[in-house]
């Protein structure tokens, strides 16, 4: 398969046009046929590939940040009588499986990224369908907050996979249809197993869509809608929003290395260092980094199923910068806080075996905690310098998993007593016997076995089958209460 980046700015868009027009947003979808990631495909009726979603993703960001004075969002077609067909079929029917699975997780994270800046940024999201709307182009209309459908006899909504394919809709799109929009189940199930679609009065009755405008009108109702919102926001208006400037990037046959991020590849494994504070923009400049990096490894290293994750700097200065951003107060501070909480998420649902080492010279503190909490197993270091992690008011609630919980409520998920006491050891440095008996890690091996330990746990975890690890770690890794999030994952 095609080297894949996700290195993207609006003036290389093939797929999509972004219009500002403050406080709102126009993002058109306006598919170049012959612009496929790979070959092999045309790209015809609005239907996209995982190229399509990689602009769409970097159009949502690039709003959240640069763009604090939109307050609305209207996703529409810039196509005649057609908003989207949905995922390109020869495409998938072309990939191997874990193509399609990557493909369908990533655009299952951006459209929940959709809904997180309707919820929590005050940036919403409206879905202005101007034509036949399909499967997973119905599916990104699902994810705006609403539904403004086009009434010209012809247009539709539907979830045909159904009946035409003999498979589930792919990217949440049962999953919203009741627990989102309240659809009655036995409608959904007619809707969900009917090919042709729902249009009219009989779509905006069902709950399927929002509002039924003539087209003629429809262009002004749906600007005016988008104002009436927008009206209502606590978007900063006045804010001057920060440029997301292109990743510093170097690669080599064995290594990815980014300013605060790096990546040694081989031997099955990946060893990724994230490095502490050494400058004002490190939260942001390491989450982009971090963010990046999973995205690339997913879809280009298939093969390497265990991620080792390790931290170098300073404890002090991880909660030091930290304390500033969760008591910044502006809305640049809460983005960086979401983008975070995003970014964690993406690792929860990351299908690889993850392996967390605290060792001397590690800054697994507060928010930098939350990456070996993520991990499917913990191993620190007991030796004559002791490694530490040291627990925040991060770690207990600021981000939390698709589940709702905190990683550590979900760690220890029924154990109240536990999580109160372990709240009282916040901001203290916890060495490797505290951190066992608070079970926060999975062993502490001293430095005569550490490295025969971590061998043997490597080593073991590359001699069992990839695809049982990740169900089996999938499994395990949400606790507790279902949410629509995990819904959408774990179908």
């Amino acid at each position: 398969m095609t080297t894949v980046s996700f290195d993207r700015e609006p003036a290389s868009y093939r797929h999509w046009h972004l219009r500002i027009e403050p406080p709102i947003a126009w993002l058109e979808l306006d598919v170049d046929e012959q612009g496929g990631l790979v070959e092999g495909y045309e790209l015809k009726l609005n239907s996209y590939d995982l190229g399509v979603d990689i602009e769409l993703y970097d159009a949502v960001q690039r709003l959240r940040f640069e763009h604090p004075e939109v307050a609305a969002v209207v996703i529409t077609s810039a196509k005649e009588k057609v908003f989207c067909a949905g995922a390109n079929i020869r495409m998938l029917a072309g990939s191997p499986h874990e193509w399609k699975v990557n493909f369908c997780k990533f655009t299952n994270e951006t459209r929940n990224g959709i809904e997180d800046a309707t919820e929590n940024s005050g940036q919403t999201y409206i879905a202005a369908v101007n034509g036949s709307c399909a499967g997973g182009g119905y599916e990104m209309a699902l994810a705006c907050e609403e539904i403004i459908l086009v009434d010209d006899n012809s247009s539709t909504v539907a979830l045909p996979e159904v009946s035409l394919l003999g498979v589930l809709p792919g990217t949440g799109g049962l999953t919203r249809l009741v627990d989102k929009r309240g659809v009655r189940k036995d409608r959904a199930d007619v809707f969900a197993t009917r090919p042709d679609g729902i249009r009219g009065k009989t779509a905006v009755d069902w709950r399927l869509v929002d509002e039924l405008v003539p087209r003629r009108q429809f262009r002004e109702v749906v600007h005016r809608r988008a104002g009436e919102i927008a009206a209502r926001s606590t978007r900063p208006a006045d804010a001057k929003g920060i440029k997301l400037g292109p990743l510093e990037r170097i690669e080599t046959g064995d290594e990815i290395r980014y300013r605060h991020v790096t990546a040694k590849l081989g031997n099955g494994l990946v060893e990724i260092t994230v490095h502490g504070p050494g400058a004002d923009d490190w939260f942001l400049a390491m989450t982009r980094e971090l963010d990046d990096l999973i995205l690339r490894l997913r879809v280009n290293e298939p093969e390497l199923g265990t991620w080792v994750i390790r931290t170098e700097g300073d404890p002090v200065a991880v909660l030091d910068h930290e304390r500033r951003v969760l008591g910044g107060g502006d809305w640049l501070c809460k983005e960086m806080v979401l983008y975070f909480k995003r970014t964690l998420k993406r690792l929860d649902v990351t299908s690889r075996s993850l392996i967390a080492l605290v060792e001397p010279g590690s800054c697994f503190a507060g928010m930098l905690l939350e990456l070996a909490l993520a991990c499917d197993r913990q191993y620190m270091l007991d030796g004559e310098e002791c490694a530490s992690v040291v627990l925040s008011e991060a770690n207990f609630g600021v981000f939390p998993m698709g589940n709702g919980l905190s990683r550590v409520e979900s760690r220890f998920y029924g154990e109240s007593a536990q999580l109160d006491r372990l709240k009282g050891e916040r901001d203290r440095s916890l060495g490797p016997v505290e951190a066992v008996e608070w079970g926060l890690v999975t062993d502490a091996p001293d430095e005569l076995d550490w490295d025969d330990e971590i061998r043997i746990v490597l080593e073991g975890r590359a001699a069992l089958s990839p695809d049982a690890l990740t169900g089996m770690e999938a499994n395990h890794r949400f606790v507790g209460p279902e949410t629509m999030e995990t819904k959408i994952f774990g179908r």
